[in-house]
């Protein structure tokens, strides 16, 4: 899924191989002091309790993501739970961290077919809400999270909201690092992205009606190009 959070430039920008396109890559780790990478025993652990609390969440929502029932799903300690997430509130915006790798990885391997960059950009966004359609009890429990995160927190909303920029640059195609002004567009886009998403989940908005933000929020794209008309943003 896509979601905005609290909004930090992406990573370096690297060529696709054999293409002429920039994909955006993130560095995925912690703002903070580096941390040891994790051993191969350590994160097969970490990804069995990713799974456990997106399975939970895909049940009853965030309040059935309990950490003790986390710890029991995926057979480790609570005490070593609490060690790799010190909350609830940390293992879901690292469940929705993880949720949007999934979801970069699979845009690489099928990416958008529209004719420009808002097309491709609406389309990937409307894939993203699909996949949310057909888990929306997790879908609520990840953005009830994001709302609920505090400054503790702030290193894995980074992460998500690093994410959320490379796969709608990605989504874009450019042929160049993006401008000022088409980093501006792209936060403008995970705004309205987050608060569609919002506003679907508490039942005030239609799928249809999603659709429509989605496509008018993504014109700024054209707007913002660097070969828009005289006038424009992108000039």
């Amino acid at each position: 899924m896509l979601c905005s959070a609290r909004a930090r430039l992406p990573g370096p920008l690297d060529r696709h191989h054999g293409t002429g396109h920039m994909t955006a890559e993130v560095e995925l780790k912690d703002s903070g002091a580096a941390s040891p990478p994790l051993t191969e025993r350590q994160e097969a652990r970490r990804r069995r309790i990713l799974h456990a609390s997106a399975q939970l969440a895909s049940k009853g929502g965030f309040d059935a993501v309990q950490m003790r029932e986390v710890a029991e799903s995926s057979s480790v300690a609570l005490g070593t739970l609490y060690r790799y997430f010190p909350s609830k509130v940390h293992l879901l915006v690292a469940t929705m961290q993880d949720q949007l790798q999934h979801m970069h990885t699979t845009l690489r391997k099928r990416p958008p077919a529209g004719d420009d960059a808002a097309e491709r950009v609406s389309e990937t966004l409307m894939r993203a809400f699909r996949a949310l359609q057909r888990e929306p009890h997790l879908a609520d429990a990840m953005v009830r999270a994001l709302t609920f995160a505090d400054r503790s927190v702030s290193p894995e909303v980074d992460t998500v909201s690093r994410l959320t920029t490379a796969i709608i640059l990605d989504a874009m195609g450019l042929d160049a690092e993006p401008t000022p002004q088409q980093l501006s567009a792209v936060r403008v886009i995970e705004h309205t992205w987050h608060s569609a998403l919002i506003t679907w989940l508490s039942g005030r908005a239609s799928i249809a009606q999603v659709k429509i933000d989605i496509e008018t929020v993504c014109k700024l794209i054209d707007l913002t190009s660097p070969g828009a008309a005289p006038g424009h943003p992108g000039t």
